[in-house]
């Protein structure tokens, strides 16, 4: 069971773990231990989030999203399989604590009259600028 905030709480079933071999330091361990977790958490079913966080979840996730609706987490940052686990499902809270946060609507506002005289003036400016920089002509 993970524990997102107050109201949501994930349960087991909806997320598997899987680890494998893990690249980087460890030394001979390495290739006997299987260190590295892929977490797997069927957000797509999860009865605990609502179809907008699932949206939001979603487009967070990227690439990490499957077809199948599943949010993938990989860690083999640590040697340790019991802290990588740790860190793969502290990874998927903070992912589904964001998605939880609903993004303000965007009002729209009008320009102000002094801020469209100010952008006009400086378009005048910079083409007399531009106008200045043709062929000099003699005068004889």
């Amino acid at each position: 069971m993970l524990v997102i905030n107050d109201q949501i709480t994930l349960q087991d079933w909806e997320m598997t773990e899987h680890f494998v071999r893990a690249s980087g330091p460890g030394g001979q361990n390495v290739n006997k231990v299987a260190t590295a977790v892929e977490l797997r958490f069927e957000a797509e079913r999860s009865p605990a989030l609502s179809g907008p966080v699932k949206a939001r979840l979603k487009r967070l996730a990227g690439r990490r999203w499957t077809k199948e609706g599943a949010l993938i987490i990989q860690c083999d940052e640590t040697r340790s399989q019991a802290r990588n686990r740790d860190i793969a499902r502290d990874r998927l809270a903070e992912l589904i604590r964001k998605a939880l946060v609903a993004p303000k609507r965007r009002i729209k506002t009008k320009p102000t009259y002094g801020s469209q005289q100010r952008r006009l003036k400086s378009k005048k400016v910079r083409g007399d600028v531009k106008a200045l920089r043709g062929r000099v002509e003699r005068d004889e």
